[in-house]
């Protein structure tokens, strides 16, 4: 039809001319013109032209293009049954997200978030990576947002992928929106919601992969700060001492902080701690070349030391008062 045939010439132009040669608003305007158009090649050109803009690293032009009506085209697009639409006007949307909190509220005001934890149900899996990167980015900015995302059901849908068969960038991902969704306070989420999300996290630091341990073992440090008595009932306290040996520094940093979160409690907490063998590697631990790992250590074993007679003598006994002592002679 010829309508279709000076869409697609027009697209083609733009292409050609680039938006160099154009002011930033002008070539929003025509990127909008060419976005509306029936004709799905020349929208996915603009879509796609769009979301090149987007993802400059050089002040990308949010703002205008916000302002030129792109969002509610991108928003459609996410309906789409062409996948490649779905998956480009979603990386669009998520570099939007990825800004201030205006442009993340924009996107959500024009109508995103719903759209995008339908998409966590595609078949595609680079169009659900790209809304679970979307979703990280608007609950970030936010209790509000993330509360918004819960009741849409955001939590069932991620919990779907905690599983073996996923590849494993794609979990980093939905490991680093979980923790997203934990550790956001004012107010922090509901004992429901952290409860739902524990059977996760004990699988999860089960996993090989030192980045997605990372943020599960965070996660459980800022829930045993806050939520003791929740993560005590889950039994998860005895999969994570042994992260104390683990051979990646951070992990073993951020899990001797999660202990250490426990034995500031009660002499029962201390001693479910001991109980799964703790002391066993604090000896490597106050050894240990990193000097900060030597500061959690003793920090560890001071608290423990505040305990009750017995617990106590369990730090003479295993040996880490010489220890201890040792670490005068540094600075």
């Amino acid at each position: 039809m010829t309508t279709s045939t000076q869409e697609q010439q027009q697209s083609s132009d733009l292409i050609k001319v680039g938006f160099s040669d154009l002011k930033q608003g002008e070539a929003s305007n025509q990127i909008v013109a060419q976005a509306h158009s029936e004709d799905p090649d020349t929208q996915m050109a603009a879509v796609t032209q769009t979301r090149k803009l987007l993802s400059s690293d050089r002040n990308p032009p949010i703002d205008d293009l916000i302002e030129s009506g792109i969002l509610p085209i991108l928003v459609k697009c996410l309906r789409s049954t062409n996948a490649t639409l779905q998956f480009e006007a979603a990386l669009a949307l998520t570099n939007i997200a990825s800004g201030t909190y205006e442009q993340t509220q924009a996107a959500v005001q024009a109508g995103a978030v719903p759209h995008f934890v339908e998409l966590l149900r595609s078949p595609s899996l680079n169009v659900c990576e790209e809304a679970v990167w979307a979703l990280g980015n608007i609950i970030g900015d936010g209790p509000h947002f993330r509360d918004y995302c819960i009741q849409l059901g955001i939590v069932e849908e991620l919990l779907k992928f905690v599983a073996a068969e996923i590849p494993l960038n794609f979990l980093r991902n939905v490991t680093w929106v979980m923790v997203n969704l934990w550790c956001i306070k004012d107010p922090p989420p509901s004992h429901e919601i952290l409860s739902s999300h524990l059977p996760a996290l004990a699988v999860l630091i089960h996993h090989h992969d030192s980045s997605v341990l990372v943020d599960p073992v965070c996660a459980l440090s800022y829930l045993i700060d806050n939520q003791i008595q929740l993560v005590i009932d889950s039994d998860v306290v005895k999969s994570l001492v042994p992260l104390l040996n683990h051979p990646e520094v951070e992990v073993q940093t951020l899990a001797l902080r999660a202990v250490g979160n426990f034995v500031i409690g009660a002499d029962e907490q201390i001693q479910l701690v001991l109980d799964c063998g703790a002391l066993q590697v604090m000896d490597k631990l106050l050894m240990h070349p990193k000097e900060n790992i030597n500061k959690e250590a003793v920090w560890f074993l001071s608290n423990i030391t505040a305990g009750n007679e017995e617990q106590v003598q369990a730090v003479i006994d295993a040996g880490l008062i010489p220890l201890i002592i040792s670490l005068l002679d540094r600075e």
